[in-house]
């Protein structure tokens, strides 16, 4: 159960107490760092399990602030990380305030080693302990694309290339319409690669503000705009040694593409307001449901920032392209909400002209929609199946067919296997029987058109 890193960082202004407590812990790979700066660049860079804090640094030292800042900042890059107070006996105040703000314990001044020594230890075994839950909780998910419902082969070549790619740290373009799982496919390239013991931060380009996006993504040092009344660190800072997710990157403002183009290429950032260069190992993945070569030729979009973060492009199908899907992500949607929201509820399934409205229907919104149509569908339901007028799709047409015989019957073919097949849950003998073929020729058609 024990981890490899057995490293304690020990944060401390006073030469004389830092070289005492560097001799003081047997058994741990001591770092020191006497001031805030020196402190986050430790976290970044050893990743300690435990941390012992004194609150009065430079250029606070006769007070509280500074080492509550640097608390606070520690437990944004390191959530997980138990960080000890080293406070003097006047100073319980500031010590609780600490505890308030995360921190795992405090301890009083003057220092006592081997005291000290058995909260250290104390505090690196509740790590352990916690960091053996997460893998365990972690092992308890069946797969990182357990969040998709899927059984199309457009949505299974996806899923075979997210397999692909998420052990690399390739930047990848995850292209779709809104509401197709652009984000659920970022977190599975996340937990399927090797940073899924670090952080998922997710922000959205279109979503904030401009004058806000480059502090929410780069940070700011305290002064440098009007309200920056403390430092502040950005979400790529955050999500080092992770995975970075910038969703609908093709509304970011051409300023910020410009300082983003930099940071893609150098892996280095400033904040807002300072100087310091900071290096940031993380791995991007963004997204889009905007056509970004469009936006090239309308000059609203760097090309050279295109193609560094277009590594590897993967295009999400809209859910009327992925046959048989509707049906089976609808029914994975409404059993889902019955467990977590209504238990025991009478609602069974879909009526037929329910199955057949969703089949008919274009579904701009992708599975977005169609996940708010089935819940709402599933309260305002009065009978056993949810119908077409419960789901408010009851004026629906038929979508135009090709004109080439041969390619209709493969279609109406295809399309009746899949939907059968999630009729009955993958269960190969009654989608048989429904069908009117027998077993070996159903296996034959579905070879014939790549159903798995």
């Amino acid at each position: 159960m024990a981890t490899q890193n057995k490293t304690l960082l020990i944060v401390e202004d006073d030469p004389g107490l830092q070289s005492q407590l560097r001799w003081a812990f047997d058994g741990f790979e001591v770092v020191t760092a006497d001031n805030r700066a020196d402190a986050l660049n430790q976290i970044r860079r050893f990743e300690p399990p435990v941390v012992t804090l004194d609150l009065g640094l430079p250029p606070d030292a006769d007070g509280a602030s500074e080492g509550l800042a640097t608390l606070e900042q520690i437990l944004q890059l390191a959530p997980d990380t138990r960080v000890i107070i080293v406070t003097g006996n006047d100073d319980r105040e500031n010590a609780v305030k600490a505890i308030g703000l995360g921190a795992y314990d405090f301890y009083q001044k003057p220092i006592d080693p081997e005291i000290l020594g058995l909260i250290v230890k104390r505090a690196y075994h509740v790590y352990e302990l916690e960091e053996e839950n997460r893998k365990l909780n972690r092992s308890k998910t069946t797969t990182p694309l357990s969040g998709l419902v899927a059984a199309s082969p457009q949505m299974l070549k996806v899923c075979r290339t997210i397999e692909r790619v998420a052990p690399t740290d390739v930047t990848t373009l995850l292209l779709g319409e809104s509401g197709t799982g652009k984000e659920v496919l970022a977190r599975a390239l996340h937990e399927m690669g090797d940073r899924t013991a670090h952080r998922f931060i997710a922000i959205n380009c279109a979503a904030i503000p401009e004058s806000l996006l480059e502090s929410e993504l780069f940070g700011h040092e305290k002064g440098s705009f009007t309200g920056a009344n403390k430092q502040t660190i950005g979400k790529i800072e955050c999500a080092h040694k992770g995975t970075l997710f910038l969703d609908e990157v093709g509304d970011l403002p051409m300023p910020l593409q410009a300082k983003l183009l930099r940071f893609l290429q150098e892996r280095i950032i400033e904040r807002i307001g300072g100087r310091e260069e900071i290096p940031v190992d993380v791995r991007v993945v963004c997204a889009t449901h905007r056509e970004l070569t469009t936006l090239i030729k309308e000059g609203s979009f760097r090309e050279d920032l295109y193609y560094r973060i277009s590594e590897i492009t993967i295009r999400i199908p809209p859910l009327r392209e992925r046959e048989g899907d509707v049906q089976l992500v609808a029914r994975a949607i409404l059993a889902s909400y019955i467990n977590e929201r209504r238990k025991g509820a009478p609602i069974k399934g879909f009526s037929t002209d329910a199955i057949a409205a969703m089949e008919n229907y274009q579904w701009p919104g992708n599975v977005r929609e169609l996940e708010n149509r089935v819940r709402r569908a599933a309260i305002m339901a009065e009978g056993a199946l949810i119908t077409a007028e419960d789901l408010e799709l009851t004026d629906t047409g038929e979508p135009p067919l090709p004109l080439n015989l041969r390619q209709v019957r493969e279609e109406a073919e295809r399309n009746a296997i899949n939907r059968a097949l999630a009729l009955y849950n993958g269960n190969v003998s009654k989608t048989a029987e429904i069908l009117g073929v027998s077993r070996p020729t159903l296996y034959d058609m579905m070879n014939r058109y790549g159903i798995k």
